[in-house]
């Protein structure tokens, strides 16, 4: 069973300036690639005249993640991206997107000069971010009836477990992101209400 490890519990910004280029720091917790690029997207909103948007994302657990990726938006090669990615890696946390928008200042910086910048914007933002402890889950698909779905809602809310999709057809259908330490107990709440759990179950512990 995957361990418990820290991710951001916040979505924060912080600031340097480096010989007149602006470096803005952002950081949130990402469960998906989609969810990264979201926040990215946000960023660009955010920030349309700036004119580098780089970051770095980590999903999963730090030194086990199942997904990671990085990206220098038009800085030299290896200045941007990978900076902000050493320091998340360095900080130990997972599910974790940060985002470093440059406005150009007018001096080059040198690509030494970048790395710097980038990883200390990136720094700046993570020392600050506060921490809470990721719980690994597993995602379990059921099937039920229409009367069933309340009490399974209700049985989510008291276990911290998450409806994560519903459909409905002759019957509902849900995917349920249940605590590890709770799918015992969970599996048996529908065993005694009649809900039908799947032979496939996707075990979701990154």
């Amino acid at each position: 069973m995957s361990k418990d490890y820290p991710i951001p519990a916040e979505s924060i910004e912080r600031e340097i300036d480096i010989k007149k280029s602006r470096f803005i720091a952002r950081v949130a917790p990402v469960n998906s690639r989609e969810e990264a690029m979201a926040f990215l997207e946000r960023a660009r909103a955010d920030f349309p005249d700036a004119r580098h948007h780089c970051w770095a994302y980590q999903i999963g657990r730090p030194g086990a993640a199942t997904q990671a990726a990085m990206n220098d938006d038009g800085e030299p090669s290896g200045t941007a991206g990978k900076p902000i990615l050493n320091v998340i890696q360095h900080k130990d946390m997972g599910d974790i997107m940060v985002v470093v928008i440059r406005y150009f200042g007018g001096i080059k910086l040198g690509a030494g000069g970048l790395v710097r910048a980038y990883a200390g914007a990136t720094e700046a933002v993570l020392s600050e971010v506060t921490r809470r402890t990721q719980v690994p889950v597993r995602r379990l698909a059921i099937t039920l009836g229409f009367a069933l779905e309340q009490p399974v809602r209700h049985w989510c809310e008291q276990h911290e477990a998450h409806v994560e999709d519903v459909g409905y057809g002759e019957g509902v259908s849900m995917q349920v992101a249940v605590p590890e330490a709770s799918v015992q107990a969970f599996v048996a709440f529908c065993r005694a209400e009649g809900v039908t759990l799947p032979v496939t179950e996707e075990d979701d512990s990154e």
